[in-house]
């Protein structure tokens, strides 16, 4: 009787047998974060919905399509930034290339390479700069550019043997006015200033001063020029402006 009770256990056992884990086949959602594309499913095993119904590809259909448009969205506007081209412009010079140095004007001359060359360099009374390795190079009534390509060729001469030189105006010499006015003096240039800006610099017109024009005095090619000019007349580094007074 033992025995067969026995055996009666070990038949429920077999028969009985606990889970086994077999290969699910992927859902949708896994074929579309790992890029399968899902066979198609056999008629009638759709996805439920909440009427009691089912759907073959309603809601993964408009996931798909949301994600196919939010990508097509974002391509776009990468290959329209990505043909547009770049356009830059050169930079007005900042001052006027037919100047001419005089004592008193501050260059900033670079020498590309050289940082021990690369300075602010002034012009001193006997209208030169001191630079090192060349010493003096007059400056006074050259332009810009003409001072740049003497120095060099003066670098070129023994010291370095392809130099590239740029010079540039970093402050213009001042201006004087004397005469009828709150404060004569010398003033630092502004580019385009005219006669009546200076006399505001200096303070305005003095009660005794004549309005209608002043002595303007300036330096060009041919030398010193002094004139009788009205107020809008423009100014020029190293100028003078007299300031004369009025008689009634």
């Amino acid at each position: 009787m033992v025995v067969g009770v026995a055996a009666l256990g070990l038949a429920g056992c077999v028969h009985n047998s606990g889970p086994v884990a077999t290969a699910q086949p992927r859902s949708d959602l896994d074929a579309m974060a790992y890029g399968e594309v899902p066979a198609a499913a056999p008629a009638g095993h759709g996805l439920f919905t909440g009427s009691g119904t089912t759907n073959s590809g309603g809601a993964l259909a408009a996931l798909r399509s949301g994600f196919g448009s939010s990508s097509a969205s974002t391509a776009a506007p990468r290959r329209a930034y990505a043909a547009m081209p770049a356009a830059y412009s050169a930079p007005a010079p900042a001052y006027d290339p037919d100047y001419r140095l005089d004592a008193g004007d501050r260059l900033r001359i670079v020498v590309y390479g050289q940082e021990g060359l690369t300075n602010t360099y002034a012009i001193d009374a006997g209208g030169s700069i001191t630079m090192p390795l060349i010493g003096a190079v007059p400056a006074r009534g050259r332009s810009p550019a003409g001072l740049a390509a003497d120095i060099t060729a003066r670098l070129r001469n023994g010291f370095i043997r392809e130099p590239s030189v740029a010079v540039e105006i970093e402050s213009y010499r001042p201006f004087f006015i004397l005469g009828e006015v709150a404060a004569p003096g010398a003033y630092p240039y502004v580019p385009n200033m005219s006669v009546e800006s200076a006399v505001a610099v200096a303070g305005g017109f003095s009660p005794r001063a004549r309005r209608d024009q002043v002595i303007l005095t300036h330096g060009d090619a041919r030398g010193m020029v002094r004139a009788a000019v009205p107020l809008g007349t423009p100014l020029g580094p190293g100028d003078t402006v007299l300031v004369g007074e009025r008689w009634f």
